[in-house]
């Protein structure tokens, strides 16, 4: 597995900035352990583990500007 720069997606940006307070307060309420620290893990513990490495390898051309 090798990393680099990830590449800004305006679209995902977007999507992130916008889902509702409304929606996560709802999957919070139906959904138990939603939102909590450490279900990935339990859930898709393979998923988890990629996305750590994932996170810790690449940086984002908004990184360089911090």
């Amino acid at each position: 597995m090798k990393f680099g720069m990830r590449k800004p997606s305006l679209k995902r940006s977007i999507k992130a900035r916008t889902t509702g307070k409304l929606k996560r307060s709802v999957k919070k309420a139906v959904i138990p352990g939603y939102g909590k620290k450490g279900m990935g893990w339990l859930k898709n513990p393979k998923k988890a583990a990629y996305n750590k490495v994932y996170k810790k390898t690449s940086f984002s051309l908004f990184d360089l500007f911090k």
